[in-house]
């Protein structure tokens, strides 16, 4: 089985999260996922804090989502972080509505933006890619669409690929796995609740107990050069079902 991850952005509600790594260990989970807030504050002794507690239960953060902000801004604020926490892999993780180009050069110049952005990241031996959201799958006037303007703008750019956020903007992820299969070096593990149900968890599921095919999905992309599998839910209501039935779920696919 491949090793598994967790997205901390998950727990963001249950804190503190000194008490939910001891949850992930015990629950199988061998990694986290960082995201903007827990750390771009953070002083060193801060950082160092959260390093030690990662330690402390077994785990390591591999991957991490840091802020396009701060990437174009602060390239080696975000260095110094990644050194601190044993980070290997930056993904920049969104794009604001208010913010978001409108036709396929927009897209392309993003991409570009990106790669820009991505650089000193790369340079320091570090991996950089973009993490997808729903609107990228939407079908530009050309006929392209925003993921594949900003790959073809970034050619260089890996991808953390949230197979959810793909499925709820109506497309196809085998297509895409196919297609941009090179490029996935991190999954998001998440799944959909059955229409109109989970209403209050914004419609996500735990893994496993939801619609995504995650039996026939993860053996494929197991032959990618996939690294990092990380459960992620975007609003759940109980964190301890989420950790060990999603980590139970995972160990059988």
């Amino acid at each position: 089985m491949s090793a598994l991850g967790f997205q901390l952005y998950s727990a963001r509600n249950f804190q503190p999260f000194s008490h939910i790594f001891p949850k992930l260990k015990k629950a199988g989970y061998t990694h986290v996922e960082g995201y903007g807030v827990l750390y771009a504050e953070a002083d060193e002794a801060g950082l160092k804090a959260l390093k030690d507690d990662l330690d402390r239960n077994g785990l390591t953060m591999p991957t991490a989502h840091f802020s396009l902000d701060m990437l174009e801004k602060e390239p080696q604020k975000a260095l110094s972080i990644a050194r601190t926490l044993g980070i290997e892999a930056i993904y920049c993780p969104y794009l604001m509505p208010d913010q978001r180009p409108n036709d396929a050069a927009g897209w392309h110049a993003f991409g570009q933006r990106l790669e820009k952005a991505g650089k000193p990241i790369v340079d320091a031996g570090l991996t950089f890619g973009w993490h997808n959201h729903d609107f990228e799958f939407v079908a530009l006037a050309d006929g392209s669409t925003p993921q594949d303007q900003i790959f073809a703008g970034g050619p260089s750019l890996k991808w953390e690929a949230d197979i959810a956020w793909v499925i709820r903007g109506l497309a196809n992820p085998s297509d895409w796995i196919e297609r941009y299969g090179d490029r996935i070096t991190a999954v998001h593990v998440k799944d959909i609740a059955p229409a109109g149900e989970n209403a209050d968890e914004d419609g996500w599921a735990d893994v496993g107990h939801g619609t995504v095919d995650w039996k026939t999905l993860t053996p494929a992309l197991r032959k990618l050069n996939v690294k990092h599998f990380i459960v992620e839910h975007d609003n759940p209501n109980d964190i301890n079902r989420l950790i060990d039935r999603s980590a139970a779920s995972f160990k059988s696919y």
